[in-house]
């Protein structure tokens, strides 16, 4: 006896043990796939934001190489001494620096000082100022073009520092630097609700979402490189201490689970993308909860069905039981009939007595059926090509001043510019056909006014090159709708390109877009002051291939796919005609209350 019940509770050991198991593989399965969403929704972030650094940036690579064409700044270098031509390259550096929207322009000589800047009016002037020891002017003046991100040694504000020489007639005369402030781009990201961080080559954050997290270092730096920053004072007053975030499980060369400094208890999965040839490396941090949760849900549904599998087959067993039972009862009284039948067949009565039992007998067998419960769950982006274009024509229009004043070596260094300018453009077309291909979109709690204002970025050369009156009306700058953020984005550039086709002939230009709350929706709107939507083009316009542009403007699919877009989210977009006159589109999709971010 002692032995039957050890070998039963071995087995329902062993038994809990299998089911244990299988729901800890159905967790970590649930977990992966949860934590690839984020993953690749995390790398789709780190390409927008990689390609809007380089456009940033890339509006200004070309600016140094253009001072040496100005010939009062050849003769100041030139002739040193002469005060008077000195204020009119100030000036000119000045006005320069306003027309481009760069922070600091400035000329500096073959000893490294500076001789005009664009901020010389400021008691923060650079003129006169020796910077010899930075590396983008070392670079410069050995006739590399230098690159290099630091902290201002004169009024510490931080920039991005290009530096090109100034060449006469073969000879160089000294090296031309923009100061550029990337910071704006922390704006974005934090209005993203992102926590991203970019570091430079020696792990350094200068860029982050997370203010107590920039100047501090993803490493402890080695004494060598702790000398190299001293030298070159690029993070001057700022003690570089390291952040101390602590990798958990290395998932592949881009990816790990780590802590972050301020919670060392709670995971988060980090995503990190190099930028060559800069050697920065950004770094995306995902919140892994939503991943936990669909682990430990998908293990406490395994349980639960193994739990409902096993009530079956107990039920199964039992109700087999029963039927075994009530057989043997009516077989029992059966038998007991017929003997009592063959003792008593005089007594019809008593026979059609016990006949009637045994049919009340054999009434009682209970017949029972099984159900089964099936669950079942259920693939970016277009980039303005305006700035490497405007980039090609400025280049172009150097080399050919630079082959008729027969310097052909540097048209060269022009051509071979233009050549990966062109590569560039090539890529962000790739990413267009990427970001047209059907995905399975990740709907979340999304804010509206980041959406608008990254969708904005991308048609931004074109709205001030056709001098667009551009305005934002938002009454509540919280408002969040459930969508995809990329997807949102795709519709917002296709309206703003249609409205600026729109007003292309009209003299008043006016493109505005609203934001606000209505009946559980988030209402954004695009109104332009062209020439409108006749009634009866308006009945067609979201069906595909139907275009008021000529041939070679369009295919008549853009409306289509951001209709069918919107509509997936559970949203509507139509067009109205406003009172005064233009036109308007409308995007209404579900609200998302913040309190669920």
């Amino acid at each position: 006896m002692g032995t039957t019940r050890a070998r039963r509770l071995a087995l329902w050991a062993v038994a809990l043990a299998i089911a244990l198991t299988l729901a800890g593989l159905a967790g970590r399965w649930a977990g992966d796939a949860a934590t690839d969403k984020l993953r690749l929704a995390g790398a789709q972030r780190l390409d927008g934001y990689a390609v809007s650094l380089e456009n940033l940036l890339s509006k200004y690579d070309f600016l140094p190489g253009t001072l040496e064409l100005n010939k009062d700044v050849v003769t100041l270098l030139e002739r040193p001494h002469d005060e008077e031509l000195r204020d009119e390259v100030n000036a000119y550096l000045e006005q320069l620096n306003r027309q481009s929207g760069s922070t600091t322009i400035y000329v500096v000589n073959l000893d490294g000082v500076t001789q005009a800047a664009s901020n010389w009016r400021s008691i923060y002037s650079f003129v006169g100022d020796h910077v010899a020891f930075r590396p983008y002017v070392r670079d410069a003046l050995r006739g590399v073009p230098g690159g290099f991100y630091g902290v201002g040694t004169t009024n510490g504000e931080p920039g991005y520092f290009f530096a090109h020489g100034i060449y006469h007639n073969g000879r160089m005369l000294g090296v031309a630097t923009v100061k550029v402030n990337i910071e704006r781009l922390e704006r974005g990201w934090e209005q993203g609700g992102d926590k991203v961080l970019l570091a430079d080559a020696n792990g350094v954050v200068f860029l982050s979402t997370v203010p107590g997290w920039k100047y501090r270092t993803l490493a402890p730096l080695t004494p060598e490189v702790t000398r190299e920053l001293e030298a070159s004072r690029q993070y001057s007053g700022h003690a570089l201490e390291p952040l101390g975030m602590r990798a958990l499980r290395q998932l592949d060369g881009e990816a790990a689970i780590v802590t972050l400094p301020e919670d060392q208890r709670t995971p988060v999965l980090s995503q990190t993308r190099s930028l060559s040839p800069r050697h920065w490396s950004f770094v995306y941090l995902s919140d892994l909860n939503s991943a936990r949760g669909s682990a430990r849900n998908a293990f406490l549904f395994a349980l639960l069905v193994q739990a409902l599998l096993l009530m079956l087959v107990l039920y199964g067993r039992q109700r087999k039981q029963t039927r075994e039972h009530l057989e043997a009862m009516v077989a029992e009284r059966t038998t007991s009939l017929r003997e009592m039948t063959q003792h008593l067949s005089e007594e019809n009565s008593v026979r059609r007595a016990a006949e009637e039992k045994l049919r009340r007998a054999q009434s009682e067998l209970v017949q029972a059926g099984k159900m089964a419960v099936l669950g079942q769950m259920a693939a970016g982006m277009t980039h303005e090509l305006n700035q490497p274009l405007t980039a090609l024509r400025t280049m172009s229009d150097n080399a050919q001043v630079l082959i008729e004043r027969g310097r052909l070596d540097e048209a060269k260094s022009n051509l071979a510019t233009i050549s990966q300018l062109v590569g560039r453009m090539g890529a962000l077309t790739g990413q267009l056909r990427q970001f047209a291909r059907k995905s399975d979109a990740i709907v979340t709690a999304v804010p509206v006014t980041a959406s608008i204002t990254a969708a904005l970025f991308l048609v931004e050369r074109r709205v001030e090159q056709e001098r667009v009156n551009f305005q934002m009306a938002v009454r509540d700058q919280d408002v969040h709708a459930l969508c995809d953020s990329n997807r949102l984005e795709q519709v917002l550039v296709n309206l703003f390109n249609n409205a600026l086709d729109a007003m292309a002939d009209s003299e008043t230009r006016h493109l505005t877009v609203s934001v606000e709350r209505a009946n559980g929706r988030a209402l954004i709107a695009v109104t332009d002051s062209g020439p409108g939507i006749p009634e009866e083009i308006r009945a067609h316009l979201f069906e595909p291939f139907f275009t008021t542009k000529a041939q070679s403007k369009g295919l008549g699919l853009g409306l289509a796919i951001s209709e069918q877009i919107v509509r997936e989210f559970g949203g509507e977009l139509r067009a109205e005609a406003p009172g005064a006159g233009g036109a308007r589109f409308v995007i209404a999709l579900p609200l998302a209350e913040q309190e669920t971010l």
